[in-house]
Order: C-alpha cells, then structure tokens, then sequence
C-alpha cells in the first residue's frame, strides 16, 4: 500500500518513528515534509498529503503535528478526505472499520512512539466493513457538495 505521510515541526520525530514502522510492514511511503524542526504552518503540509489521498497518487495518508488536531483540520478541508485524529487503538480501528478514514492524524505532544505505532499498525491493517457503514460515508461524501 502507498502511503503519503507529512508532519509540520511538532510532529517531526514522530513521523520519522512512523515512517520505519510503514517501511518495515513494506508499505511504499512519499514524504511531503516537513524535514527539521524549523516551525512551518501545518496547512502547508496537510494539503499536498490530502491530495495524494483524494487523487489516487496514495491509498492512505498519515499526518503528525503537535495534537493532530489542527492538521486534521486542514486536510478535512480538501473534498473526499475524512481525517480521523486518533490517540488509542480502539479510535483507530473503528476509524477505518466503520468511517472508511483515509488520512489518519496524531499528535507527537500528546502520545509517544509506542502507542503512535500500534495505532498505525491497527489502522493500516483494519479494512472498511462497508454494510450500513457505506451509506453513512455516502452521507459525509454528499455534504461536500
């Protein structure tokens, strides 16, 4: 699976610690930045990963800030993204199963490698359950209208 992966400075070394975790599951990863730890605004990062996701240039997108909300938020801007922030497995899984996430979002403030790497583990590996669950996504789809 493709992955599009970006952070801004908050999430740098979380993203890092991610993108060996995507590697070693041999996944393909495009890194769209940030590369230090020089501030940059989020938006900036979480537009062109939004893209890969909605265009078909990357099955799943993955973005990293300091609390994953204000990068979730920008990229819920772009049609066709549902970003789900999520903190514990559960989040994570249900994100997938039952809303068809396709960017996942975290924060490196708020949870460390450890747990940012089960979450990506179970997200990656949970598939959409479709069902009564499509007509719901089919539902968000057709707000953005």
């Amino acid at each position: 699976m493709k992955v599009a992966i970006g952070c801004d400075h908050g999430g740098l070394h979380l993203k890092q610690d991610i993108k060996e975790l995507l590697l070693s599951l041999g996944h393909e990863v495009e890194d769209f930045g940030t590369h230090s730890t020089e501030s940059c605004d989020y938006p900036d990062i979480a537009e062109p990963v939004a893209h890969a996701v909605v265009d078909g240039n990357a099955d799943r997108g993955i973005l990293i800030c300091g609390t994953g909300i204000g990068i979730g938020i920008a990229a819920n801007k772009i049609p066709g993204v549902r970003a789900a922030l999520c903190h514990d497995s559960f989040s994570a899984k249900y994100s997938r199963a039952h809303n068809n996430a396709n960017i996942l979002t975290m924060g490196e403030r708020i949870i460390g490698p450890g747990l940012a790497k089960d979450i990506v583990t179970i997200w990656m590996g949970t598939e959409f359950e479709g069902g009564r669950h499509s007509r719901r996504v089919e539902k968000i789809s057709a707000l953005e209208q």
